[in-house]
């Protein structure tokens, strides 16, 4: 008689299709002969790309009503659909990420007595800089789920350091994991990059600085627009690409500083890969990052980083090695360091092949390893690598 899978059941937040996020955990599943089941709010999502990507991957996709903001009403529904779901497939283990997916994965499996359970935290709301309402809201309350966690993976060194002081579940064990994963052979692209440049209406003595993300106040585009002030340079071209509700007040920055002919909103692109190889660095000015997936992309691309020195972007860019770290909004910093890369490209690119070459412990095949290991150990089998406190 066959003996049937064992399931896992991997929960995330909002999801349109299969990507990097989950695309680790489906790999290191299907080595561990687990059955892999998704579930998300997968409302954005054409129902035909559900299907190619169940056939694709070989997995279940399942809808449920999550919100993005923990207090969102539809979360008690979502918290019913999971806990339904839980039932009706027979879960054994749980695989549950994001503040949201956390807290309703975690309270599901408690209802549903499922025994094992993983947490993964992409960056905690409680961070070294985080609001005093942060720590008061958001920390007690997942030393309170920790006791219902079995195994709880960080992505970053400073969330690791903190993840270690909760007390898990029976012999429950922390975990560094390097991000989700990244596939570098999609980011070392070749592309005729003397025409993007012209494309983008950059000439040879110019200088081509990018930022990837939305235009929120979270990323803090002012200081890098203010930087691309400060620094009194016209060879500086600086392009940010993507959409948000800041972009109205941005370029009016742009107008009052006087660098609207620096300064490109080139909005939502499919583009990236090819102008990350035509760009010269990368800049990121962002307050907050669990382990910014941007920066490992401009990394994989060849590209220098002068960045904020904030919790993950330390564990990825060694100062002065791989680019420059800067404090959180000193945008006379960031004009400083632009200009030494700008007048030294040899040293940009330098650091730039420093970061194509330290990029790859974060690959996709390093994190499928790791988490493999992770979850070798759940299944009580001989564990492989990995580094647990």
């Amino acid at each position: 008689m066959a003996v049937s899978m064992k399931k896992i059941l991997f929960i995330s937040n909002l999801s349109n299709r299969i990507g990097s996020f989950s695309l680790a955990s489906i790999n290191a599943a299907k080595a561990c002969n687990l059955e892999f089941h998704h579930a998300a709010n997968w409302s954005n999502a054409a129902s035909e790309q559900m299907v190619s990507d169940e056939r694709e991957y070989g997995i279940y996709i399942h809808h449920l009503d999550l919100a993005r903001s923990p207090l969102s009403r539809k979360n008690i529904t979502a918290f019913k659909q999971l806990v339904k779901l839980i039932e009706n497939e027979n879960i054994d283990y749980i695989h549950c990420n994001t503040p949201v997916g956390g807290l309703l994965g975690r309270l599901a499996a408690k209802k549903c007595g499922i025994k094992k359970v993983i947490y993964q935290a992409h960056g905690f709301h409680f961070y070294r800089g985080a609001p005093k309402l942060n720590w008061l809201l958001y920390y007690p309350v997942e030393r309170w789920l920790a006791r219902w966690t079995d195994v709880l993976i960080t992505i970053n060194q400073e969330d690791f350091a903190l993840a270690r002081r909760f007390k898990l579940r029976g012999e429950g064990k922390t975990y560094y994991v390097r991000g989700v994963g990244i596939d570098l052979a999609q980011w070392n692209v070749q592309v005729d990059r003397d025409k993007v440049r012209r494309e983008v209406g950059l000439n040879q003595d110019q200088m081509m600085l990018i930022s990837m993300g939305d235009l929120i106040r979270r990323k803090d585009y002012e200081t890098a627009i203010r930087a691309i002030a400060a620094a009194h340079d016209q060879r500086l071209q600086y392009y940010i690409c993507g959409k948000g509700p800041m972009e109205e007040k941005l370029r009016a920055l742009c107008e009052n500083l006087q660098v609207t002919d620096q300064v490109h909103f080139l909005g939502y692109r499919q583009d990236i890969k090819e102008l990350l190889q035509a760009a010269d660095l990368f800049l990121f000015t962002s307050r907050q990052e669990g382990l910014a997936r941007s920066l490992m992309e401009a990394m994989a691309s060849g590209l220098p980083a002068v960045c904020t020195q904030i919790r993950g972007n330390v564990d990825l860019i060694e100062d002065g090695v791989g680019g420059y770290l800067v404090p959180v909004g000193d945008s006379k910093a960031f004009a400083e360091k632009i200009t030494i890369l700008a007048a030294d490209r040899e040293k940009a690119q330098q650091m730039g092949r420093a970061n194509r070459e330290k990029i790859k412990r974060y690959s996709l095949e390093t994190v499928e390893a790791e988490l493999q290991s992770i979850y070798e150990t759940l299944l009580n089998r001989a564990p492989g690598g990995g580094e647990a406190g």
